[in-house]
């Protein structure tokens, strides 16, 4: 008689290792790629800051995941770090000449921030942002053709959100002044990405995803609007003048977004909406000179 006695079920992770890998446009060594898995309650969006991220609510079965940990690789090899379609792309053999050099100065720098981030097992929040740094340094040795700028501050922002996630659980180890620093990089490159767009030195533009976050492309409009806000959150208030200046410019590219009639019915609601309580409250500043 045939026993009726079940053995434990499988637990199915997060995540799970592909069965194609990636080979490694610098070091041409092949490696795993991690892909999050979805469905079955993985996934519970919460609300949208008005740094238009996408919060995500914990579940009973898998707890609080983060879905951004999953967009970057890493070659284990080299610590060549890309978002993941960049792997695929044609890289300049000068480029992957100079981060293959810049390999193990990438994993140093890592290290300062992440002590004993881990590239071989399931990421964590912890070895997920660490990936998002090793991009970061990654992007920085890529030519105009790549998008780096607006890559970086995309990746930026996004570090910003993650080291301030880490501060949370792990408070005390200085996460919130790299939190911050973080989002001072961001304003830098956001608005570094527009001025290179203007002078045609970089096409920002053109970059088929500007998140910020996974859930919604937010387009150009987003990364105007992000100037604005990153701006006005973080930018700098030693010289009065000169950010009554900047602020009074990004309340004028501000209110391109909505101010364009019947055609910002086709924006994205949560945009308009962020970018109209933007628009007052630099206005606020500008016209009272509220500092």
């Amino acid at each position: 008689m045939a026993s009726s006695k079940k053995g434990p079920e499988k637990k199915v992770g997060i995540s799970y290792w592909s069965k194609d890998k990636v080979k490694c446009p610098v070091c041409k060594k092949d490696f795993e790629r991690e892909v999050m898995r979805s469905g079955n309650g993985r996934m519970i969006a919460g609300g949208l800051t008005e740094e238009l991220h996408r919060i995500y609510e914990p579940s009973a079965k898998f707890g609080r995941i983060y879905p951004l940990i999953y967009e970057i690789g890493v070659c284990p090899n080299c610590y060549t770090a890309l978002f993941w379609n960049d792997f695929t792309e044609k890289m300049d053999p000068d480029d992957a000449d100079k981060l293959y050099e810049h390999s193990e100065k990438r994993n140093k720098n890592c290290e300062e921030i992440f002590p004993y981030y881990n590239l071989k097992h399931e990421r964590s929040l912890y070895d997920g942002t660490a990936m998002y740094y090793l991009a970061l340094q990654t992007y920085d040795d890529m030519g105009a053709y790549a998008l780096p700028t607006m890559k970086k501050a995309i990746i930026t922002l996004r570090l910003a959100w993650l080291t301030a996630e880490i501060n949370q659980h792990c408070a005390g180890h200085n996460f919130d002044l790299i939190s911050k620093m973080f989002y001072s990089k961001a304003l830098f490159f956001y608005q570094q990405a527009v001025i290179n767009e203007t002078e045609r030195v970089e096409k920002s533009s053109t970059l088929n995803n500007m998140g910020p976050d996974i859930d919604k492309n937010y387009g150009w409009d987003g990364v105007i609007y992000l100037c604005g806000l990153l701006e006005y959150k973080y930018g700098q208030q030693d010289d009065i003048q000169l950010r009554l200046k900047k602020l009074n410019e990004s309340k004028t590219a501000i209110a391109r977004i909505f101010g364009l009639g019947k055609s910002s019915k086709n924006k994205p609601g949560p945009l308009l909406e962020h970018a109209r309580n933007l628009y007052d409250n630099l206005s606020k500043i500008v016209n009272d000179d509220e500092f």
